[in-house]
């Protein structure tokens, strides 16, 4: 296909997918008689997970090149391929205060919180995992706050995740086919954040609701 049947398959518009290819995110067509480049169901299945990592999971340009570049790297094998795209997702920055010695203890106590948790809960996670520093930043900001009912309560946070971990790699099952099985996990987890924020709404509406009834005049 040419390029504005590419852009009418996958929706996205040719100044787009042009720009996506300058910025070497999307791999360039096969180049055939008269000098023009042919596309293929590769290119689309490609701009729809462009989409997903940029517009839903809001990843800049910068990083989505970098996670694209380790998806397609020959020489890793897929479980460091799902190590490094998952583990570039959904990082907590830095809040940008200069800090001092009152939020250095404060994150220090807050990363012990994380520690202590993997440890109890046997979760073999590597040292350098930026989920880690997130999850400890996170902590650290409900601190501040004086939420400490919401750190008391980090265990029932945890099973929730597990189980949604679980759930994760049971979809994973039995996808044979290596690009495949990376592509859908990294969209699962960028569109799947998004969908467990939704339930969660829902959720919440219902419990709330079966809880705090109002009561009848």
């Amino acid at each position: 296909m040419r390029m504005a049947e590419l852009s009418r398959t996958s929706g996205v518009p040719v100044p787009t997918i042009k720009y996506y290819l300058r910025e070497g995110l999307l791999p360039a067509g096969q180049v055939a008689p008269p000098n023009q480049a042919s596309y293929d169901q590769s290119h689309v299945r490609r701009l729809t997970l462009i989409r997903a990592l940029t517009d839903v999971g809001g990843m800049s340009i910068a990083t989505a090149r970098v996670v694209l570049s380790v998806i397609d790297a020959p020489d890793r094998t897929v479980r460091q391929k799902l190590g490094a795209t998952i583990g570039s997702l959904g990082d907590i920055q830095a809040t940008g205060d200069s800090g001092g010695a009152d939020r250095d203890e404060e994150h220090a106590q807050a990363a012990k919180t994380v520690d202590d948790l993997l440890e109890r809960r046997g979760w073999r996670v590597d040292e350098t995992s930026p989920a880690r520093a997130a999850a400890a930043e996170v902590l650290a900001r409900f601190d501040r706050l004086g939420h400490h009912r919401v750190i008391a309560a980090l265990d029932g946070y945890a099973d929730a995740a597990e189980l949604t971990a679980s759930n994760d790699l049971d979809v994973l099952a039995g996808i044979e086919d290596e690009d495949e099985l990376v592509e859908t996990a990294l969209v699962g987890t960028v569109l799947g954040d998004a969908l467990l924020a939704a339930l969660r709404r829902l959720a919440q509406e219902h419990v709330s609701g079966s809880r705090y009834r109002t009561p009848p005049r």
